[in-house]
Protein backbone atom coordinates (compact mmCIF):
# COMPACT_ATOMS: atom_id res chain seq x y z
CA UNK A 1 0.00 0.00 0.00
CA UNK A 2 1.16 3.48 -1.19
CA UNK A 3 1.28 6.27 2.03
CA UNK A 4 2.03 9.90 0.98
CA UNK A 5 5.04 11.78 2.65
CA UNK A 6 6.09 14.85 1.99
CA UNK A 7 10.33 15.99 0.84
CA UNK A 8 12.69 18.20 2.13
CA UNK A 9 11.00 21.26 -0.04
CA UNK A 10 7.02 20.41 0.59
CA UNK A 11 6.67 18.52 -2.84
CA UNK A 12 3.96 15.61 -1.48
CA UNK A 13 5.61 12.26 -2.94
CA UNK A 14 4.16 9.05 -2.58
CA UNK A 15 6.32 5.54 -1.92
CA UNK A 16 4.93 2.06 -2.34
CA UNK A 17 5.18 -0.94 -4.34
CA UNK A 18 3.11 -2.52 -6.77
CA UNK A 19 0.74 -5.45 -6.26
CA UNK A 20 -2.90 -6.06 -5.29
CA UNK A 21 -3.00 -4.31 -2.64
CA UNK A 22 -2.43 -0.52 -4.23
CA UNK A 23 -0.91 0.89 -7.47
CA UNK A 24 2.79 1.40 -8.74
CA UNK A 25 5.26 4.11 -7.21
CA UNK A 26 4.88 7.77 -7.87
CA UNK A 27 7.55 9.69 -7.37
CA UNK A 28 8.63 13.36 -8.31
CA UNK A 29 5.04 14.22 -10.14
CA UNK A 30 4.96 11.23 -12.86
CA UNK A 31 2.67 8.18 -12.23
CA UNK A 32 1.39 5.47 -15.26
CA UNK A 33 -1.87 7.61 -15.19
CA UNK A 34 -3.40 11.02 -13.82
CA UNK A 35 -7.21 11.47 -14.01
CA UNK A 36 -8.30 14.97 -13.82
CA UNK A 37 -11.67 14.65 -11.80
CA UNK A 38 -12.35 12.96 -9.07
CA UNK A 39 -16.39 12.04 -9.87
CA UNK A 40 -17.57 8.77 -10.85
CA UNK A 41 -15.71 8.45 -13.97
CA UNK A 42 -12.60 9.71 -12.79
CA UNK A 43 -12.44 7.45 -9.30
CA UNK A 44 -13.84 4.17 -11.06
CA UNK A 45 -10.87 4.54 -14.25
CA UNK A 46 -7.97 5.30 -10.85
CA UNK A 47 -9.62 2.87 -8.70
CA UNK A 48 -9.32 -0.09 -11.28
CA UNK A 49 -6.01 1.35 -12.79
CA UNK A 50 -4.85 1.17 -9.17
CA UNK A 51 -5.54 -2.66 -8.79
CA UNK A 52 -4.06 -3.48 -11.82
CA UNK A 53 -0.84 -2.27 -10.57
CA UNK A 54 -0.77 1.37 -11.99
CA UNK A 55 0.64 3.91 -10.60
CA UNK A 56 -2.15 6.52 -10.55
CA UNK A 57 -2.63 10.60 -9.38
CA UNK A 58 -6.02 11.86 -9.21
CA UNK A 59 -6.55 15.54 -9.36
CA UNK A 60 -9.71 16.71 -8.45
CA UNK A 61 -10.86 20.67 -7.19
CA UNK A 62 -13.92 20.03 -5.31
CA UNK A 63 -15.31 16.96 -3.11
CA UNK A 64 -14.31 13.31 -4.29
CA UNK A 65 -17.25 12.03 -5.46
CA UNK A 66 -17.64 14.87 -7.90
CA UNK A 67 -22.05 15.96 -8.52
CA UNK A 68 -23.37 12.21 -8.27
CA UNK A 69 -22.42 12.12 -4.54
CA UNK A 70 -22.39 15.58 -3.28
CA UNK A 71 -25.08 17.54 -4.97
CA UNK A 72 -26.91 14.55 -7.55
CA UNK A 73 -27.71 11.34 -7.35
CA UNK A 74 -26.75 10.15 -3.76
CA UNK A 75 -28.50 13.59 -2.11
CA UNK A 76 -31.54 13.44 -4.51
CA UNK A 77 -32.43 9.73 -3.98
CA UNK A 78 -32.28 10.42 0.16
CA UNK A 79 -34.79 13.72 -0.25
CA UNK A 80 -36.61 11.43 -2.55
CA UNK A 81 -36.88 8.09 -0.34
CA UNK A 82 -38.07 10.72 2.41
CA UNK A 83 -41.01 11.70 -0.27
CA UNK A 84 -42.05 8.06 -0.72
CA UNK A 85 -42.25 7.82 3.32
CA UNK A 86 -44.60 11.16 3.46
CA UNK A 87 -46.69 9.63 0.49
CA UNK A 88 -47.00 6.71 2.51
CA UNK A 89 -48.48 8.34 5.27
CA UNK A 90 -51.15 9.41 3.05
CA UNK A 91 -52.00 6.36 1.55
CA UNK A 92 -52.21 4.53 4.56
CA UNK A 93 -54.85 6.92 6.13
CA UNK A 94 -56.41 7.39 3.02
CA UNK A 95 -56.71 3.85 1.68
CA UNK A 96 -55.61 1.36 4.27
CA UNK A 97 -57.71 2.75 7.37
CA UNK A 98 -54.69 3.40 9.45
CA UNK A 99 -55.51 6.58 11.08
CA UNK A 100 -51.89 8.36 10.86
CA UNK A 101 -51.42 11.69 10.14
CA UNK A 102 -48.39 14.14 9.46
CA UNK A 103 -47.30 16.79 11.52
CA UNK A 104 -45.01 18.29 9.55
CA UNK A 105 -41.70 18.00 7.64
CA UNK A 106 -38.87 19.36 9.65
CA UNK A 107 -36.40 20.42 6.83
CA UNK A 108 -33.57 21.02 8.60
CA UNK A 109 -33.52 17.04 10.32
CA UNK A 110 -34.29 16.25 6.89
CA UNK A 111 -31.16 17.61 5.63
CA UNK A 112 -29.31 16.41 8.39
CA UNK A 113 -30.21 12.81 6.97
CA UNK A 114 -29.03 13.21 3.71
CA UNK A 115 -25.93 14.78 4.33
CA UNK A 116 -25.33 12.07 7.03
CA UNK A 117 -25.51 9.61 4.16
CA UNK A 118 -23.87 11.86 1.44
CA UNK A 119 -20.93 12.21 4.58
CA UNK A 120 -20.50 8.35 5.16
CA UNK A 121 -20.25 7.83 1.64
CA UNK A 122 -17.55 10.28 1.07
CA UNK A 123 -15.45 9.24 4.18
CA UNK A 124 -15.88 5.74 2.47
CA UNK A 125 -14.48 6.83 -0.72
CA UNK A 126 -11.73 8.54 0.27
CA UNK A 127 -10.87 5.47 2.53
CA UNK A 128 -10.81 3.23 -0.68
CA UNK A 129 -8.72 5.36 -2.51
CA UNK A 130 -5.93 5.52 0.16
CA UNK A 131 -6.13 1.86 0.15
CA UNK A 132 -5.90 1.61 -3.18
CA UNK A 133 -2.62 3.28 -3.16
CA UNK A 134 -3.84 6.54 -5.31
CA UNK A 135 -2.54 9.76 -4.99
CA UNK A 136 -5.11 12.31 -4.94
CA UNK A 137 -4.15 15.99 -5.28
CA UNK A 138 -6.32 18.94 -4.65
CA UNK A 139 -6.59 21.93 -7.23
CA UNK A 140 -7.14 22.30 -10.65
CA UNK A 141 -5.70 20.37 -13.26
CA UNK A 142 -5.33 21.70 -16.80
CA UNK A 143 -3.34 19.82 -19.77
CA UNK A 144 0.07 21.32 -20.91
CA UNK A 145 0.82 18.83 -23.45
CA UNK A 146 -0.04 14.99 -24.94
CA UNK A 147 1.42 13.41 -21.40
CA UNK A 148 1.46 16.36 -19.04
CA UNK A 149 -0.72 18.70 -16.31
CA UNK A 150 -0.25 21.25 -14.45
CA UNK A 151 -2.69 21.48 -11.20
CA UNK A 152 -2.67 24.87 -9.49
CA UNK A 153 -4.07 25.86 -6.16
CA UNK A 154 -2.39 22.49 -4.84
CA UNK A 155 -3.50 20.85 -1.55
CA UNK A 156 -2.76 17.30 -0.92
CA UNK A 157 -5.19 14.65 0.44
CA UNK A 158 -5.21 14.85 4.01
CA UNK A 159 -3.35 18.76 4.22
CA UNK A 160 -4.35 20.80 6.69
CA UNK A 161 -6.46 23.99 5.93
CA UNK A 162 -3.60 26.55 6.90
CA UNK A 163 -1.64 25.02 4.34
CA UNK A 164 -0.53 27.42 1.62
CA UNK A 165 -1.73 26.23 -1.73
CA UNK A 166 0.62 25.60 -4.49
CA UNK A 167 1.79 23.96 -7.65
CA UNK A 168 2.47 20.53 -9.64
CA UNK A 169 3.45 19.36 -12.78
CA UNK A 170 2.65 15.93 -13.49
CA UNK A 171 3.66 13.84 -16.18
CA UNK A 172 1.57 10.10 -17.21
CA UNK A 173 3.58 7.80 -18.11
CA UNK A 174 0.86 5.98 -19.75
CA UNK A 175 -2.08 7.97 -20.01
CA UNK A 176 -4.62 10.85 -18.85
CA UNK A 177 -7.71 10.19 -18.18
CA UNK A 178 -10.29 13.52 -18.90
CA UNK A 179 -13.43 12.78 -16.73
CA UNK A 180 -14.29 17.16 -15.33
CA UNK A 181 -17.94 16.33 -15.02
CA UNK A 182 -20.84 18.29 -16.04
CA UNK A 183 -22.63 21.55 -14.82
CA UNK A 184 -26.62 22.69 -15.17
CA UNK A 185 -27.28 24.23 -18.52
CA UNK A 186 -27.89 27.97 -17.77
CA UNK A 187 -30.90 29.96 -19.97
CA UNK A 188 -30.13 33.35 -21.28
CA UNK A 189 -31.70 35.83 -18.63
CA UNK A 190 -32.08 33.25 -15.87
CA UNK A 191 -29.33 33.85 -12.94
CA UNK A 192 -29.56 31.72 -10.90
CA UNK A 193 -29.29 33.00 -6.56
CA UNK A 194 -29.64 29.52 -4.88
CA UNK A 195 -32.54 30.55 -2.99
CA UNK A 196 -35.87 31.93 -5.31
CA UNK A 197 -34.40 30.81 -8.46
CA UNK A 198 -32.03 27.90 -8.20
CA UNK A 199 -30.16 24.75 -10.83
CA UNK A 200 -30.61 20.85 -9.95
CA UNK A 201 -26.96 21.35 -8.14
CA UNK A 202 -28.28 23.54 -5.55
CA UNK A 203 -32.00 23.05 -5.16
CA UNK A 204 -31.52 20.34 -2.45
CA UNK A 205 -29.45 23.06 -0.63
CA UNK A 206 -31.83 25.83 -1.05
CA UNK A 207 -33.46 27.59 2.52
CA UNK A 208 -36.40 25.96 3.81
CA UNK A 209 -39.33 24.14 1.50
CA UNK A 210 -41.47 26.62 -0.65
CA UNK A 211 -45.26 26.43 -0.87
CA UNK A 212 -44.83 26.50 -4.74
CA UNK A 213 -42.62 25.78 -7.00
CA UNK A 214 -41.88 26.07 -10.82
CA UNK A 215 -39.96 23.67 -12.48
CA UNK A 216 -38.19 24.28 -16.37
CA UNK A 217 -37.57 21.27 -17.77
CA UNK A 218 -39.62 18.01 -17.92
CA UNK A 219 -36.43 15.05 -18.68
CA UNK A 220 -35.33 12.76 -15.73
CA UNK A 221 -34.02 15.38 -13.15
CA UNK A 222 -37.02 17.90 -13.48
CA UNK A 223 -39.35 15.20 -13.24
CA UNK A 224 -38.10 13.82 -9.84
CA UNK A 225 -37.52 16.91 -8.12
CA UNK A 226 -40.94 17.90 -9.92
CA UNK A 227 -42.01 14.78 -7.87
CA UNK A 228 -40.37 15.30 -4.71
CA UNK A 229 -41.57 18.94 -3.26
CA UNK A 230 -45.31 17.56 -4.40
CA UNK A 231 -44.62 14.55 -2.00
CA UNK A 232 -43.43 17.75 0.57
CA UNK A 233 -46.63 19.73 -0.13
CA UNK A 234 -45.49 22.00 -2.50
CA UNK A 235 -47.87 23.00 -5.40
CA UNK A 236 -45.77 22.27 -8.63
CA UNK A 237 -45.71 23.11 -11.85
CA UNK A 238 -43.54 21.47 -14.44
CA UNK A 239 -43.24 23.14 -17.98
CA UNK A 240 -41.45 21.11 -21.24
CA UNK A 241 -40.55 22.76 -24.05
CA UNK A 242 -41.29 19.08 -25.87
CA UNK A 243 -44.11 17.52 -26.83
CA UNK A 244 -44.47 14.97 -23.93
CA UNK A 245 -42.00 14.34 -20.74
CA UNK A 246 -38.83 12.17 -21.10
CA UNK A 247 -38.70 13.12 -24.70
CA UNK A 248 -35.88 10.68 -25.24
CA UNK A 249 -37.91 7.44 -23.74
CA UNK A 250 -40.97 5.39 -25.05
CA UNK A 251 -44.00 7.33 -25.81
CA UNK A 252 -46.00 4.95 -23.84
CA UNK A 253 -43.91 5.66 -20.95
CA UNK A 254 -43.97 9.69 -20.98
CA UNK A 255 -47.57 9.18 -21.29
CA UNK A 256 -47.93 7.29 -17.89
CA UNK A 257 -45.89 9.58 -15.80
CA UNK A 258 -47.66 12.45 -17.10
CA UNK A 259 -50.99 10.72 -15.56
CA UNK A 260 -49.42 10.02 -12.98
CA UNK A 261 -47.64 13.33 -12.27
CA UNK A 262 -51.26 14.97 -12.87
CA UNK A 263 -52.96 12.38 -10.50
CA UNK A 264 -50.82 13.94 -7.83
CA UNK A 265 -51.66 17.05 -8.62
CA UNK A 266 -48.69 18.24 -10.56
CA UNK A 267 -49.55 20.97 -13.64
CA UNK A 268 -47.70 19.63 -16.50
CA UNK A 269 -47.62 21.64 -18.96
CA UNK A 270 -45.96 20.02 -22.46
CA UNK A 271 -44.86 21.74 -25.56
CA UNK A 272 -44.33 25.33 -23.96
CA UNK A 273 -41.40 27.47 -23.84
CA UNK A 274 -40.35 29.82 -21.26
CA UNK A 275 -40.32 33.89 -22.42
CA UNK A 276 -39.24 35.18 -19.66
CA UNK A 277 -39.13 35.45 -15.90
CA UNK A 278 -38.49 37.89 -13.07
CA UNK A 279 -37.37 37.31 -9.42
CA UNK A 280 -39.96 39.09 -7.08
CA UNK A 281 -39.41 39.92 -2.97
CA UNK A 282 -41.88 36.74 -2.28
CA UNK A 283 -40.82 34.46 -5.16
CA UNK A 284 -40.87 34.87 -9.58
CA UNK A 285 -42.86 35.20 -11.94
CA UNK A 286 -42.74 33.61 -15.25
CA UNK A 287 -44.27 33.78 -18.79
CA UNK A 288 -44.58 30.59 -20.58
CA UNK A 289 -46.17 30.12 -24.79
CA UNK A 290 -48.51 27.30 -24.58
CA UNK A 291 -48.78 24.16 -26.84
CA UNK A 292 -51.94 26.02 -28.28
CA UNK A 293 -50.10 29.34 -28.37
CA UNK A 294 -51.02 30.98 -25.45
CA UNK A 295 -49.26 33.20 -23.58
CA UNK A 296 -49.78 32.16 -19.71
CA UNK A 297 -48.49 33.64 -16.77
CA UNK A 298 -47.40 31.50 -13.84
CA UNK A 299 -46.37 32.22 -10.08
CA UNK A 300 -44.11 30.44 -7.60
CA UNK A 301 -42.14 31.07 -4.48
CA UNK A 302 -39.12 29.08 -6.10
CA UNK A 303 -38.19 28.64 -10.08
CA UNK A 304 -36.16 25.26 -10.56
CA UNK A 305 -34.01 24.94 -13.46
CA UNK A 306 -33.88 21.65 -14.99
CA UNK A 307 -32.98 21.89 -18.70
CA UNK A 308 -30.28 19.75 -18.78
CA UNK A 309 -26.41 19.58 -18.48
CA UNK A 310 -23.64 20.71 -20.40
CA UNK A 311 -19.85 19.32 -20.32
CA UNK A 312 -16.99 21.05 -18.28
CA UNK A 313 -13.94 22.31 -20.26
CA UNK A 314 -13.51 25.46 -19.52
CA UNK A 315 -9.55 26.01 -18.45
CA UNK A 316 -8.50 22.16 -19.17
CA UNK A 317 -6.09 23.06 -21.96
CA UNK A 318 -7.45 21.14 -24.47
CA UNK A 319 -5.67 22.73 -27.24
CA UNK A 320 -1.94 22.59 -25.58
CA UNK A 321 -2.39 18.59 -26.04
CA UNK A 322 -4.56 18.88 -29.27
CA UNK A 323 -7.75 18.71 -28.73
CA UNK A 324 -10.96 20.55 -28.98
CA UNK A 325 -14.25 20.10 -27.62
CA UNK A 326 -16.85 19.98 -30.48
CA UNK A 327 -19.68 22.58 -30.61
CA UNK A 328 -22.02 20.99 -28.08
CA UNK A 329 -19.11 20.96 -25.49
CA UNK A 330 -18.18 17.37 -25.64
CA UNK A 331 -14.99 15.80 -26.22
CA UNK A 332 -15.36 13.45 -28.82
CA UNK A 333 -13.54 10.04 -28.62
CA UNK A 334 -11.36 8.80 -31.85
CA UNK A 335 -11.89 5.23 -30.98
CA UNK A 336 -14.90 4.59 -28.93
CA UNK A 337 -14.33 1.08 -28.34
CA UNK A 338 -10.78 2.23 -25.93
CA UNK A 339 -12.85 6.00 -25.61
CA UNK A 340 -9.32 7.32 -26.47
CA UNK A 341 -9.22 10.67 -28.35
CA UNK A 342 -7.34 11.38 -31.32
CA UNK A 343 -4.38 11.99 -29.17
CA UNK A 344 -3.18 8.86 -28.36
CA UNK A 345 -3.17 8.38 -24.82
CA UNK A 346 -5.58 10.73 -23.73
CA UNK A 347 -9.29 9.33 -22.64
CA UNK A 348 -12.09 10.27 -22.00
CA UNK A 349 -15.23 9.17 -19.71
CA UNK A 350 -18.48 10.13 -18.21
CA UNK A 351 -20.34 13.72 -19.18
CA UNK A 352 -17.56 14.98 -21.35
CA UNK A 353 -18.71 12.04 -23.50
CA UNK A 354 -21.67 12.65 -26.40
CA UNK A 355 -24.24 10.28 -26.82
CA UNK A 356 -24.29 7.56 -27.26
CA UNK A 357 -22.80 7.60 -23.51
CA UNK A 358 -25.82 8.70 -22.03
CA UNK A 359 -24.31 10.78 -19.15
CA UNK A 360 -25.46 8.86 -16.93
CA UNK A 361 -23.01 7.81 -13.25
CA UNK A 362 -23.50 4.05 -14.06
CA UNK A 363 -22.15 4.94 -17.07
CA UNK A 364 -19.36 6.57 -16.03
CA UNK A 365 -18.44 3.72 -13.64
CA UNK A 366 -17.76 1.42 -16.74
CA UNK A 367 -16.53 3.87 -18.94
CA UNK A 368 -13.86 3.83 -15.78
CA UNK A 369 -13.53 0.23 -15.90
CA UNK A 370 -12.32 0.32 -20.05
CA UNK A 371 -10.15 2.93 -20.17
CA UNK A 372 -8.21 1.48 -17.03
CA UNK A 373 -8.05 -1.79 -18.36
CA UNK A 374 -6.81 0.02 -21.89
CA UNK A 375 -4.46 1.88 -19.97
CA UNK A 376 -3.06 -1.20 -18.43
CA UNK A 377 -2.66 -3.07 -21.61
CA UNK A 378 -5.94 -5.22 -21.50
CA UNK A 379 -8.47 -5.57 -23.89
CA UNK A 380 -11.70 -5.10 -22.87
CA UNK A 381 -15.22 -5.16 -24.27
CA UNK A 382 -16.15 -1.90 -25.29
CA UNK A 383 -19.23 -0.46 -22.96
CA UNK A 384 -22.40 -1.59 -24.47
CA UNK A 385 -24.54 1.74 -24.63
CA UNK A 386 -27.79 0.11 -25.57
CA UNK A 387 -27.92 -2.20 -22.71
CA UNK A 388 -27.77 0.71 -19.74
CA UNK A 389 -30.25 1.11 -18.08
CA UNK A 390 -32.00 4.62 -17.59
CA UNK A 391 -34.34 5.41 -14.37
CA UNK A 392 -36.49 8.30 -13.03
CA UNK A 393 -37.10 7.96 -9.48
CA UNK A 394 -40.24 10.42 -9.77
CA UNK A 395 -43.18 8.79 -8.62
CA UNK A 396 -44.45 6.48 -10.47
CA UNK A 397 -40.73 5.83 -11.50
CA UNK A 398 -40.01 4.82 -14.83
CA UNK A 399 -37.02 2.44 -16.34
CA UNK A 400 -35.97 1.58 -19.20
CA UNK A 401 -33.05 -0.21 -21.62
CA UNK A 402 -32.73 -0.90 -25.18
CA UNK A 403 -34.90 0.48 -27.93
CA UNK A 404 -37.48 2.55 -28.07
CA UNK A 405 -40.84 1.41 -29.67
CA UNK A 406 -40.17 4.61 -32.15
CA UNK A 407 -36.03 4.19 -32.62
CA UNK A 408 -36.70 0.20 -33.49
CA UNK A 409 -39.03 0.97 -36.54
CA UNK A 410 -36.79 4.01 -37.09
CA UNK A 411 -33.99 1.11 -37.74
CA UNK A 412 -35.79 -0.85 -39.69
CA UNK A 413 -37.00 -3.43 -37.68
CA UNK A 414 -40.07 -5.72 -37.92
CA UNK A 415 -41.47 -5.67 -34.13
CA UNK A 416 -43.20 -7.06 -31.78
CA UNK A 417 -44.29 -5.28 -29.18
CA UNK A 418 -46.52 -6.30 -25.78
CA UNK A 419 -47.13 -4.38 -23.27
CA UNK A 420 -49.47 -5.36 -19.28
CA UNK A 421 -50.79 -2.95 -16.76
CA UNK A 422 -49.24 -3.56 -13.41
CA UNK A 423 -52.63 -3.37 -12.15
CA UNK A 424 -53.49 -6.51 -13.53
CA UNK A 425 -51.19 -8.46 -11.35
CA UNK A 426 -52.64 -8.88 -7.53
CA UNK A 427 -49.48 -6.96 -6.47
CA UNK A 428 -49.81 -4.02 -8.60
CA UNK A 429 -53.46 -4.04 -6.78
CA UNK A 430 -52.02 -3.80 -3.53
CA UNK A 431 -49.79 -1.36 -4.19
CA UNK A 432 -52.36 0.61 -6.63
CA UNK A 433 -50.12 3.02 -8.28
CA UNK A 434 -50.94 1.87 -11.52
CA UNK A 435 -47.92 1.33 -14.39
CA UNK A 436 -47.48 -0.58 -17.05
CA UNK A 437 -44.76 -2.81 -18.46
CA UNK A 438 -43.78 -2.57 -22.46
CA UNK A 439 -41.36 -4.98 -24.46
CA UNK A 440 -40.26 -4.46 -27.91
CA UNK A 441 -38.80 -7.26 -30.03
CA UNK A 442 -38.34 -8.40 -33.22
CA UNK A 443 -41.20 -9.96 -34.93
CA UNK A 444 -41.16 -13.71 -35.35
CA UNK A 445 -39.85 -14.68 -32.12
CA UNK A 446 -36.91 -12.44 -32.25
CA UNK A 447 -34.44 -10.78 -29.94
CA UNK A 448 -35.85 -8.46 -27.16
CA UNK A 449 -34.99 -4.91 -28.53
CA UNK A 450 -36.22 -3.28 -25.59
CA UNK A 451 -37.92 -3.04 -22.13
CA UNK A 452 -39.61 0.13 -20.40
CA UNK A 453 -41.54 -0.05 -17.53
CA UNK A 454 -43.44 3.03 -15.10
CA UNK A 455 -44.57 2.36 -11.73
CA UNK A 456 -43.85 1.57 -8.04
CA UNK A 457 -39.92 0.43 -7.58
CA UNK A 458 -39.42 -0.54 -10.98
CA UNK A 459 -36.03 0.65 -10.78
CA UNK A 460 -35.41 -2.60 -9.03
CA UNK A 461 -36.70 -4.65 -11.71
CA UNK A 462 -34.81 -3.12 -14.41
CA UNK A 463 -31.54 -5.01 -13.56
CA UNK A 464 -33.60 -8.15 -15.26
CA UNK A 465 -34.42 -6.22 -18.57
CA UNK A 466 -30.88 -4.95 -18.55
CA UNK A 467 -29.81 -8.51 -18.62
CA UNK A 468 -32.16 -9.61 -21.49
CA UNK A 469 -31.21 -7.01 -23.73
CA UNK A 470 -27.43 -7.35 -23.07
CA UNK A 471 -27.66 -11.19 -23.78
CA UNK A 472 -29.87 -10.34 -26.85
CA UNK A 473 -32.39 -12.75 -25.06
CA UNK A 474 -35.69 -14.39 -27.04
CA UNK A 475 -38.67 -13.98 -26.05
CA UNK A 476 -38.97 -17.80 -26.02
CA UNK A 477 -35.66 -17.99 -23.80
CA UNK A 478 -37.19 -15.51 -21.04
CA UNK A 479 -40.49 -17.27 -21.13
CA UNK A 480 -39.11 -20.45 -19.48
CA UNK A 481 -38.11 -18.40 -16.48
CA UNK A 482 -40.57 -18.83 -13.74
CA UNK A 483 -41.36 -15.07 -11.76
CA UNK A 484 -42.19 -15.37 -8.26
CA UNK A 485 -45.87 -14.76 -7.02
CA UNK A 486 -46.94 -12.83 -5.78
CA UNK A 487 -44.48 -9.57 -7.15
CA UNK A 488 -44.26 -6.59 -9.96
CA UNK A 489 -41.90 -8.91 -11.88
CA UNK A 490 -44.41 -11.58 -12.69
CA UNK A 491 -45.54 -8.56 -15.56
CA UNK A 492 -42.18 -9.40 -16.99
CA UNK A 493 -42.86 -13.16 -17.07
CA UNK A 494 -46.45 -12.91 -18.43
CA UNK A 495 -44.96 -10.49 -21.80
CA UNK A 496 -42.69 -12.90 -22.56
CA UNK A 497 -45.29 -15.40 -22.20
CA UNK A 498 -47.65 -13.75 -24.47
CA UNK A 499 -44.63 -13.15 -27.02
CA UNK A 500 -43.71 -16.49 -27.07
CA UNK A 501 -47.30 -17.98 -27.76
CA UNK A 502 -47.64 -18.99 -24.62
CA UNK A 503 -49.84 -16.53 -22.61
CA UNK A 504 -51.20 -17.57 -19.61
CA UNK A 505 -53.39 -14.52 -18.22
CA UNK A 506 -53.30 -12.60 -21.48
CA UNK A 507 -53.22 -13.87 -25.13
Amino acid sequence: MSTNTADATGRAKATGTAGAAGGAEVTDGTADVVVIGGGTGGYATALRAAALGLGVVLVERDELGGTCLHRGCVPSKAMLHAAELVDGIAEARERWGVKATLDSVDWPALAATRDDIVARNHKGLRAHLAAAGVRVVRGSGRLTGARTVLVEGVREEGSRAGDAPGVHHLTARRGIVLATGSRPRALPGLVPDGRRMVTSDDALFAPGLPDSVLVLGGGAIGAEYASLHRSLGAEVTLVEAAERLLPLEDADVSRHLARGLRGRGVDVHTGARLLDAEVLDDGVRARVRTARGETRTLGARRLLVAVGRVPVTEGLGLAAAGLAADARGFVVPADWDRLETAVPGIHVVGDLLPPPSPGLAHASFAEGLVVAETLAGLRPAPVDYAAVPRVTYSSPQTAAVGLTEAEARARGHEVAVRGMPLTALAKGMVHGRGGMVKVVAEAGGGRVLGLHLVGPGVSELIAEGQLIVGWEAEAADVARLVHPHPTLSEALGEVFLALAGRGLHQR
